[in-house]
């Protein structure tokens, strides 16, 4: 590989938009990696304003003044009080036994775009931004990824900027959610010998402009996003050079091109091992970092079906995948070879860039490349996740009103038949036993504390409060013993564990919960916690990578001025239910509380 061209320098970004959905990004900062670390540090302050500190957050959750100063005093919502601001009469109220789940009804349309305020700053240095990417919310959402796409391409949209996402037309995605949609073109890309004919198609997808890769082989074929029958990494290998093929064909030169986790870890080095070569001359690449866990293990034959050698990469400097040195057949990491070919490398979170520097098996290739790699913390789309406006809950509520979030947790305590914590009398809510309602929204992984959610249905019982658990179990032996759990806990009335996964019934749990519960192993940056303070739900979280970043123990002396949340560092059992004991505490003796002194 030649050496990486020095990137050209540009002014500094302007101050991003409160609005935003962030890591908004090293766009104009990438043009010259000497001053990343600069623009990282002030977008690492400016993204904790974007997921919701920078609106007054309801339930105990301290939130910052326009200049990221903690407003001292923030008040809970008094539960002995009513509701009356709503007529509750006229609320249709579900049950268990309904033949529809209430999730699953019909809602209006929803268009997001319409809440985001006006005067955001524009940047006057525009560039064009290419996403490409296996996941884009809401047409290929698996986890946060997703969601993260999605926003950050929105943000820069309204920053001034050109952006496009390019992302396989899984079978499985419903063409009904891209506005527009229509062929572009039919061109060929190389496969394993052979070139395989490509329909490409372009829409948008909430405003987002979106390129769709549609091959005429049965790749990306399948009722999901992942699990398909074909193999995975050789059709992410396809839809990496087939990406660069379609932009060569087209003519397109944009300024940068930002790949995402393993699954385009090959494309810089197609980029710059060949297309570079032929006529793509303009972009710079950037890798973001989702979740190291997930290498891309590639046999050097299988890297070789995308048109190069894949034997010239199973070296130390370039793609060799640690893990494998010394074992027979040696094997190659496409995420390690994104790390090297790539001009900047970002991953979501400060706290997550450290500990990925410390262990790991890309740690040394993290380290030899740290000048141009930094982290910059995750933000949520504040006009997607707004309480104020979401389509999906049965009451909005916002700062200055907070009486729908009430209506919201009856309504889904009488929903999934939980103990109501109110009753309705005379058209209003009357509080009768106070019950704090604990969600937890999360993949079925080790990596998200499995031992330590199973722990927390059977605590949170005992010590009277109520759980939700939304997630699905893509291991057998997982979804086995969460059956279990559901079998024991469900036909109680303060449990309720349901292995499915729901965009419209997560907005409704964030809505009513009290707190949510994120007690992971580790956690390059989460979402949740973000989303439930969003929402008025205090966060319980094991700190860890982004958790780390963005929750502040509410009993921490030193930060008080901070102080937000829960926190717990072991990970065992006893960490966990002292942690959730204390967070009971707060919500059974306190009706308001002062968040910072």
């Amino acid at each position: 590989m030649e050496p990486l061209p020095t990137l050209v320098q540009t002014t500094p970004i302007n101050k991003l938009a409160t609005n935003s959905s962030v890591h908004v990004s090293n766009f104009n900062a990438i043009r010259n990696v000497k001053h990343i670390q600069k623009f990282q540090r002030r977008l690492s302050l400016e993204n904790r304003k974007s997921y919701g500190f920078k609106h007054q957050v309801y339930i105990g959750v301290s939130t910052l003044d326009s200049s990221g100063h903690p407003i001292k005093k923030v008040r809970v919502a008094n539960h002995s009080s009513l509701v009356t601001g709503f007529n509750l009469n006229d609320f249709s109220w579900p049950s268990p036994n309904d033949e529809i789940a209430f999730w699953k009804k019909h809602f209006r349309s929803w268009d997001v775009t319409s809440h985001y305020v006006d005067n955001v700053v524009k940047d006057t240095d525009v560039m064009h931004i290419i996403h490409v990417t296996a996941e884009m919310a809401p047409i290929a959402k698996v986890g946060g990824l997703g969601d993260v796409v999605t926003g950050l391409s929105r943000a820069c949209l309204l920053r001034g900027h050109k952006v496009e996402i390019m992302l396989p037309f899984y079978e499985c995605i419903q063409k009904q959610q891209i506005e527009d949609l229509c062929e572009d073109g039919t061109y060929n890309s190389f496969h394993n010998g052979n070139w395989v004919s490509i329909r490409a198609y372009r829409g948008a997808v909430s405003g987002i402009p979106v390129i769709l890769i549609q091959p005429s082989n049965h790749f990306f074929k399948g009722p999901s996003v992942y699990g398909g029958s074909y193999n995975e990494l050789e059709a992410y290998l396809f839809f990496s050079r087939a990406c660069l093929e379609y932009i060569q064909v087209y003519g397109t030169q944009p300024d940068v091109m930002h790949v995402h986790e393993w699954q385009t870890g090959a494309l810089p080095i197609l980029y710059w091992d060949m297309y570079h070569n032929l006529s793509i001359k303009k972009p710079r690449l950037v890798l973001t970092i989702h979740n190291l866990e997930y290498y891309g293990e590639c046999r050097v034959e299988q890297f070789s079906m995308c048109g190069l050698d894949g034997s010239f990469y199973a070296t130390v400097e370039k793609a060799a995948d640690d893990r494998t040195i010394g074992h027979n057949p040696e094997r190659l990491s496409l995420l390690k070879g994104g790390i090297v070919y790539s001009n900047a490398v970002t991953t979501v979170s400060p706290t997550y860039l450290k500990e990925t520097l410390c262990s790991g098996w890309l740690a040394s290739t993290l380290i030899r490349h740290h000048e141009k790699y930094l982290g910059i913390l995750n933000g949520i789309d504040i006009a997607l996740w707004n309480p104020a406006t979401d389509v999906f809950l049965p009451a909005n509520f916002h700062e200055q009103n907070i009486e729908g979030k009430l209506i919201c947790k009856h309504y889904i305590q009488r929903g999934l038949g939980l103990d109501p914590e109110c009753s309705v009398r005379g058209g209003c809510l009357q509080h009768n036993v106070r019950k704090p309602l604990v969600i937890c929204i999360t993949r079925l992984v080790a990596q998200k504390g499995l031992h330590l959610i199973n722990s927390a249905i059977q605590h949170i019982q005992e010590i009277g409060g109520q759980m939700v658990l939304l997630g699905k179990a893509p291991d057998a032996r997982v979804n086995h013993e969460f059956e279990y759990l559901a079998s024991v806990y469900n036909g109680g009335c303060n449990i309720r564990v349901l292995l499915t996964y729901s965009e419209e019934l997560s907005h409704m749990l964030y809505a009513a919960a009290d707190m949510v519960l994120v007690p992971s192993m580790y956690e390059p940056c989460g979402l949740a916690q973000m989303i439930g303070m969003r929402y008025g739900a205090v966060p319980i979280v094991r700190k860890t990578g982004g958790l780390a970043d963005t929750v502040f123990d509410m009993d921490d002396q030193a930060n008080l001025d901070k102080a937000n949340g829960f926190v717990f560092e072991g990970i065992d059992e006893g960490s966990l239910k002292f942690t959730l004991e204390r967070a009971f505490r707060y919500y059974k003796e306190r009706s308001t509380m002062v968040v910072a002194a």
